[in-house]
């Protein structure tokens, strides 16, 4: 969306721009305006590895035709040649991290003990349609969600430090990590307590905390040599915010005005209030009991928290909580995709907007037949099945409805699944009434928030009531 349409272009012009600011400006004009970088166009606001990712782009740019990157003059500029080199930048970034951090991950899995469960899982995690069509067609490199895999990679081999490295290149290449942030450093100080502080566990918190500040200082040194240099790329990465969209607060404006109540200020701190209290449970259990398998789930939950309880997030940034419900797909493949059937409907008047309602259509299709013949997933829909068996011993007697808990899920699921494809078509082929422009893109976002919030909830309990969580986690070697 946004091609030929000035004066912004669309994403795709956003990347290209990028890549010309970086190659014919000097480092310390990066992130600020001037005459010749105009940061109400499309200015640079993730951290440098983005920076140092479109100049390396931009280099063999040059190379092929220069006129792609030329100062200015190269505004708007749109041919199949370089759609086709676009393309190919994301597609060798993907081959060079995320993908082989997908094959490395199934392939490493004990659930997957032979080579054919483990390529079924790689290949029903690569065909997940929210990252095709969102990253590939935006042109969000999804190098810092490869990062953060190959950090979850190293941790389950208790590669702490290089685990460490790891998550911090995701942090440098995309703020939005933040989402995975907590569970890390949870997960990571746990380890340590469970050491103990006064011996190995002090030793550890030591060297995992100089990894974090070196990296950091690696990745930021171009612009260490000036404090202003440093404050300007703090504020512009941290402090960018996007359009609120299909989060709690935006579907609760629906019924009621939040913003006619209260200031943004009391939004603010109330968005934060709610965020912080919704990840409190999860991160005291992950660090008094910390698990590789709680570390995973717990990816899942605080990266939803965030989603739904920010004061302001993208539609995009659920992208963020499918990758780490990708990778406990194999545990729970029902509610897994499910999940990410859900997440891409989000995205569907993004999809929409961009013309690709065949590309959604098809690669929904795609992925729920490989998952459904891959895992069997309307054959897993027991209390165990799904990880609720400590749940529904707490409730037994209190409860009478766990024994057609499975035909209960597979209702609802059918049920959303129904309705996720009738609103598609719908959006799509019909048109809403004047009084109500906005009635399919609204409908899509409260059906999907609905959706996260059962799942939210979902994958609190699982968490909260696992048992195997206080079980101490055999090394992998």
């Amino acid at each position: 969306s946004g091609a030929g349409k000035p004066p912004m272009y669309g994403d795709y012009e956003a990347q290209r721009h990028w890549q010309e600011v970086t190659y014919n400006l000097p480092i310390r004009q990066w992130y600020f305006n001037t005459s010749d970088n105009n940061l109400l166009y499309w200015g640079l606001d993730y951290p440098p590895l983005t920076a140092y990712h479109s100049f390396l782009c931009a280099y063999i740019a040059k190379l092929i035709n220069p006129d792609w990157i030329a100062l200015h003059t190269s505004r708007g500029y749109e041919s199949q040649p370089h759609k086709l080199f676009m393309r190919t930048t994301v597609f060798v970034a993907d081959l060079l991290v995320y993908i082989p951090a997908v094959i490395l991950y199934c392939f490493s899995l004990k659930e997957t003990s032979t080579k054919k469960k483990a390529s079924i899982c790689a290949l029903c995690i690569l065909l997940y349609p929210g990252l095709i069509l969102i990253d590939h067609g935006h042109f969000q490199y999804p190098l810092s969600l490869g990062f953060a895999l190959w950090a979850v990679i190293c941790l389950s081999y208790d590669w702490d430090l290089l685990g460490s490295v790891a998550f911090c290149l995701a942090l440098n290449y995309k703020q939005m990590e933040l989402y995975h942030s907590l569970p890390f450093f949870c997960y990571l100080l746990g380890k340590c307590f469970k050491k103990g502080l006064k011996g190995k566990g002090l030793v550890l918190l030591t060297k995992i905390a100089g990894t974090v500040v070196v990296s950091f200082a690696v990745c930021w040194l171009p612009f260490c040599t000036d404090m202003e240099q440093i404050m300007q790329l703090s504020l512009i990465t941290l402090f960018s915010f996007q359009d609120k969209v299909a989060n709690i607060w935006c579907s609760l404006s629906v019924l009621i005005k939040i913003k006619n109540i209260v200031s943004p200020q009391t939004q603010l701190k109330l968005s934060f209030a709610v965020t912080f209290l919704s990840l409190l449970p999860t991160c005291i259990k992950l660090t008094v009991q910390p698990s590789l398998r709680g570390f995973k789930f717990a990816l899942v939950s605080c990266a939803l928290s965030f989603f739904l309880f920010s004061f302001q997030v993208h539609e995009k940034s659920i992208l963020l909580v499918s990758v780490p419900v990708c990778l406990i797909i194999n545990e729970i493949p029902f509610m897994a995709t499910w999940f990410l059937l859900v997440s891409t409907f989000s995205m569907l008047p993004l999809m929409l907007k961009d013309g690709l309602l065949l590309a959604y259509a098809v690669t929904m299709l795609a992925f729920l037949s490989a998952c459904t013949a891959s895992f069997s997933i309307f054959e897993k829909t027991s209390a165990e099945d799904l990880q609720l068996k400590p749940f529904s011993l707490s409730l037994k007697g209190y409860v009478c409805w766990f024994k057609s808990f499975p035909k209960i899920v597979r209702s609802l699921f059918l049920l959303s699944v129904t309705l996720m494809g009738v609103l598609s078509l719908m959006s799509a082929a019909v048109h809403p009434p004047q009084r109500l422009p906005d009635l399919f893109p609204v409908s899509v976002s409260v059906i999907s928030c609905l959706h996260f919030l059962l799942f939210w909830v979902y994958f609190n309990v699982v968490i909260l009531w696992d048992s195997k969580n206080s079980r101490s986690q055999k090394k992998s070697s």
